[in-house]
């Protein structure tokens, strides 16, 4: 290399999203490319290593694919500059920006290039010009975000359809992308649907028989229509019918002709959007074709609220509940009680049938002696078992102050009954599932036992401290004699079952 400098290592960083408004010809991916190009030929101490492209993603947070992709190259020292052709595609969040600009990348030795602004923190200082103009920038988004939500609101009202993929069934009338037009396939499919759960068949029974006779699942069909969708609520391996889907396809209003919008919505514009109550909707009637007639909308409806059970609060929650997975599909496991014992199987196939994937039986008394086995092995290692009791039992006798722990502890059993509650809401709005709100229930009620039987312990009187039966056994044993709720919940953080029973633990430490 000429005069034995070295050169740096430069990825150059594309952005662009519908924040761009009318600047997208100046700012299109090609045009920001062809910039990085020259400026990196045109400087012979830059090596232009890799492109990093985040198109469709907003700039007003980094959580975007290719700039984390990035972020990790440079931690690894792939590349040690980022290039870019502006502030405002690097990001908009002027507090975000000025915190990598100003801490991370000066502490990780990251050189940072902007080519219209002119800087160069080799040469250049993060003074004030550059923090106003992150400050504009994030202004500017800011302002197009409130002016895209309140047009997208406008159109809503007025019954123009504004979601980026048609509900099953439809699709998108290339004349007006606004109006919905039906999709002749997949609504032969919502009739059907309709006329057997009408006619008797439950929702699983109606979701097994379609994967049976290999009718895509939505997310399946939109993708063989060439359509880049993706479900964020969607297992990985869940490509075929389930009784979610079956259910939101009986509940939607969308089906007589009626366009139902805003069910999210943002209170931020770096907020999670939040589900809203139904009274808040946008509702606009007879905007487009329906495929259910609204007197067969009714009945399915009226058949819907006669067969929801309540769930059963009062059940012994299991040993394992919501801790197993299967190996393959990734769905839960069942528990199934027969006369020769418990058994686990996958929900999945139990549901669904072989079609989408298999039994994965495993009988609770051998899942219990193999968890078991496993955690008594950890505790036979652990050299320094001895010392971490004395340590705990020195803390529980030594008088102290505890209104912090005890408010902490209140908190925490506070906001575990507000996101059970917040489940259960969920569920009556059927934003999830039986199964789904049933898992969670059951995970919220075992930390809300652990803590509040932590919040017991740290009201007792001290007496009732000094001595600890369990830990007693535990010390002088080195092994568990059984177990129980209290210990899964504790120590595990997955139990994942393959075929021909075999299991892999994953505990609650592990990395860390």
């Amino acid at each position: 290399m000429s005069g034995g400098k070295k050169r740096a290592q430069v990825g150059g960083y594309l952005r662009l999203s519908r924040e761009d408004g009318d600047k997208t010809e100046s700012d299109s991916i090609v045009n920001q490319r062809k910039i990085l190009t020259s400026y990196c030929r045109s400087h012979s101490d830059l090596h232009l290593v890799e492109f990093y492209i985040d198109d469709g993603c907003t700039g007003t947070n980094f959580d975007r694919p290719a700039f984390r992709q990035m972020e990790r190259d440079w931690q690894k020292g792939v590349i040690d500059c980022v290039l870019v052709k502006d502030l405002s595609r690097f990001g908009r969040d002027y507090i975000e920006a000025g915190r990598y600009l100003e801490r991370v990348f000066p502490e990780q030795e990251i050189r940072f290039i902007s080519v219209v602004d002119q800087f160069d923190s080799k040469r250049d200082r993060c003074d004030m010009i550059l923090s106003i103009k992150n400050v504009f920038h994030a202004n500017y988004a800011r302002d197009i975000s409130q002016k895209v939500l309140g047009a997208m609101e406008a159109k809503q009202r007025n019954g123009e359809f504004v979601g980026a993929f048609a509900s099953y069934g439809y699709q998108k009338d290339p004349e007006n992308r606004n109006h919905l037009i039906v999709d002749p396939g997949a609504a032969k499919v919502v009739r059907r649907i309709y006329q057997l759960y009408e006619s008797g068949m439950g929702q699983i029974r109606i979701a097994k028989l379609l994967n049976q006779e290999g009718v895509p699942c939505p997310s399946a069909y939109k993708h063989l229509q060439g359509q880049r969708y993706s479900n964020s609520n969607q297992l990985e391996k869940t490509n075929y019918w389930t009784y979610p889907t079956i259910h939101r396809i009986l509940m939607n209003r969308m089906y007589v002709g009626d366009l139902v919008q805003g069910k999210y919505g943002r209170t931020m514009m770096h907020g999670k959007a939040k589900a809203r109550a139904p009274e808040e909707w946008i509702v606009v009637e007879n905007t487009h074709e329906g495929i259910i007639d609204r007197n067969r909308w009714e009945r399915v409806q009226e058949l819907l609220r006669k067969r929801t059970r309540e769930p059963e609060f009062g059940k012994n929650v299991g040993l394992f509940a919501g801790f197993l997975r299967c190996g393959d599909c990734g769905r839960a496991m069942c528990k199934t009680n027969s006369k020769g014992g418990v058994y686990y199987s996958c929900g999945s196939y139990k549901r669904y049938g072989a079609s989408v994937c298999t039994p994965h039986t495993i009988p609770q008394i051998m899942l219990e002696e193999v968890v078991l086995q496993d955690v008594n092995q950890l505790l036979v290692e652990c050299s320094e078992l001895q010392q971490i009791v004395e340590s705990v039992l020195g803390e529980q006798n030594q008088k102290r102050d505890v209104t912090e722990e005890r408010k902490n502890l209140q908190h925490r059993i506070a906001e575990r009954e507000r996101r059970k509650k917040k489940c259960y809401e969920d569920y009556c709005d059927e934003l999830l599932s039986k199964e789904e709100f049933l898992t969670y229930k059951k995970e919220y009620e075992g930390e809300l036992r652990s803590l509040k039987k932590q919040l017991e312990q740290l009201c007792a009187p001290e007496e009732e401290k000094k001595t600890n039966p369990w830990i007693e056994t535990l010390t002088q044993q080195k092994r568990l004699a059984v177990l129980d709720r209290g210990t899964v919940q504790a120590v595990l953080s997955q139990i994942v079952v393959y075929a021909e029973n075999r299991v892999e633990i994953h505990y609650a430490f592990e990395g860390g």
